[in-house]
């Protein structure tokens, strides 16, 4: 404080204050998230905490991954696993058409020849990857689906499509990312499996993708009263 006291006398008291105001912030949104995992729907101010989270808390969990020797893929996939919860704790209830499903181009069969970055319905149906499924998955819902390359085509689509959410399927660097760059738009991520090693036939649990589609799609049920 010394030498904010030599800039001027004021500075001490305010740069005390600016601290404070930001320390009591930082503690009342962590009530905040904490009360809305725990409770697993939306509080006061809730839906404001995945703009922190994605903005404020997740490159803070990264330094502090690093000084105490957490990876940063369990970082992320921290970090995916929260954004999910306060997702899935505001209720967001849109249209089937207003809802898109983001896969990785690397779920498609390595050897394919068929193009479907740009149309996934170029896709024949082999059912050597999982693509077709997750096409009658689409179809059977009504909705959006497309593949991208990596993370400039990803803004692309969504920018195209303007989903009002989005079911999005890829490894941690990419979902991170792609969960930071498309808020305020809720994201719900889903980690492929990667039983070759990453970027080549990648896989992904069908089920978990369904339960994000109908966490979007079908309004949630009241809670029973207790009697």
């Amino acid at each position: 404080m010394v030498g904010l006291r030599n800039i001027h006398s004021s500075l001490p008291p305010v740069f005390t204050i600016i601290l404070s105001v930001l320390v009591i912030l930082m503690v009342i949104g962590g009530l905040l998230l904490v009360f809305t995992i725990l409770r697993g729907k939306d509080i006061f101010l809730s839906h404001r905490l995945r703009g922190v989270v994605a903005k404020v808390l997740f490159p803070f969990m990264i330094l502090m991954g690093r000084l105490v020797g957490v990876s940063k893929e369990r970082v992320q996939q921290s970090f995916i696993e929260l954004n999910n919860h306060l997702v899935r704790s505001n209720s967001h209830q849109v249209r089937p058409d207003h809802l898109l499903i983001l896969l990785p181009h690397c779920i498609q069969d390595f050897d394919c020849q068929v193009k479907i970055t740009g149309n996934i319905k170029n896709c024949k149906g082999c059912g050597k990857c999982e693509i077709k499924d997750l096409i009658e998955l689409a179809e059977q819902h009504q909705l959006k689906i497309a593949v991208a390359t990596g993370g400039t085509l990803a803004r692309r689509i969504i920018v195209e499509n303007k989903p009002k959410a989005i079911v999005a399927v890829a490894c941690e660097l990419d979902l991170t990312s792609g969960i930071q760059d498309s808020y305020p738009i809720p994201v719900i991520g889903i980690l492929n499996d990667r039983p070759n090693g990453p970027c080549i036939n990648t896989k992904v649990d069908i089920q978990k993708v369904k339960e994000a589609i109908l966490d979007f799609l079908e309004p949630k049920s009241p809670h029973p009263p207790i009697l």
